[in-house]
């Protein structure tokens, strides 16, 4: 595998094709963190964002 992608990949594209892939998975990772953190705060925060919205609704 690695002779091929000598042979296939010249050694300068090489190196950036494996910083531009390093660079999708950290953004890969951060779009992860920030679902987590969105699915937590609408579980711990839900009741309590659900209450407010209807108190804004009876009051208009």
């Amino acid at each position: 595998m690695h002779a091929v992608r000598e042979r296939v990949v010249p050694g300068r594209l090489r190196g950036r094709l494996s910083e531009r892939g390093q660079g999708l998975v950290e953004y890969g990772l951060i779009l992860v963190l920030i679902a987590i953190v969105a699915i937590l705060s609408l579980i711990f925060l839900g009741g309590t964002l659900s209450s407010m919205l209807s108190n804004v609704g009876k009051s208009v």
